[in-house]
Order: C-alpha cells, then sequence, then structure tokens
C-alpha cells in the first residue's frame, strides 16, 4: 500500500519534527492490543512495525519539504480492505500531523 500525504510545513526538517511528535501524541492513545514493535529514524526515513489484534503492519515512512509518504505491506487477510484502510489513515494522519 502506497500513500501520499502532502504536508503545509516549510522544511525536511520541521515535518520530520512534527511526524515524531505525532507518534509520541499517539502513543498513549492505542488500544490495548496494540503496539508500535519497530520505530527506528534514519535521515528522513522511519522503518516500523505496529500490531493489533495479534495483525503485523510494516512499512516506511519517507518525509520530504512537501509530503509524508508511506508504503506499508499488509498482510494477505487485511489486503481486501485497503481502500478503507488507506482512508481512515489519511483522515487520522491529516489531523495528527496538520496541527
Amino acid at each position: 500500500m502506497h500513500i501520499k500525504l502532502p504536508h503545509n510545513l516549510k522544511t525536511e526538517g520541521a515535518a520530520i519534527l512534527r511526524a515524531k511528535q505525532a507518534l509520541n501524541e499517539m502513543r498513549p492513545q492505542l488500544p490495548k492490543d496494540a503496539s508500535i514493535d519497530k520505530e527506528e529514524w534514519s535521515g528522513n526515513t522511519l522503518t516500523f512495525a505496529a500490531t493489533a489484534n495479534k495483525i503485523t503492519i510494516t512499512g516506511t515512512l519517507t518525509v520530504t519539504a512537501t509530503d509524508y509518504e508511506v508504503q506499508a505491506k499488509l498482510p494477505l487477510m487485511l489486503r481486501m480492505f485497503e481502500g478503507r484502510i488507506e482512508k481512515a489513515i489519511k483522515e487520522q494522519t491529516a489531523k495528527l500531523l496538520n496541527k
């Protein structure tokens, strides 16, 4: 799954900082059965793994001066819901990242 989300921040550095802040704000809101298993930044790219309901999604978030780009690998059982998942991700990240 590939999602490109434009942002209105002026620099890549500001966008990276906002992404890190959003992750910190989101963490306490996770349900009990959800976790962020991997969160590694290398330059402007975050490699992540998250689990919810015993289902793990892995991928990357690449930050540019104009966009957030998410590349995620969905398990086979979730691929039929890719459109709905993409829509939910766009809505939630828009709220978190564009404060």
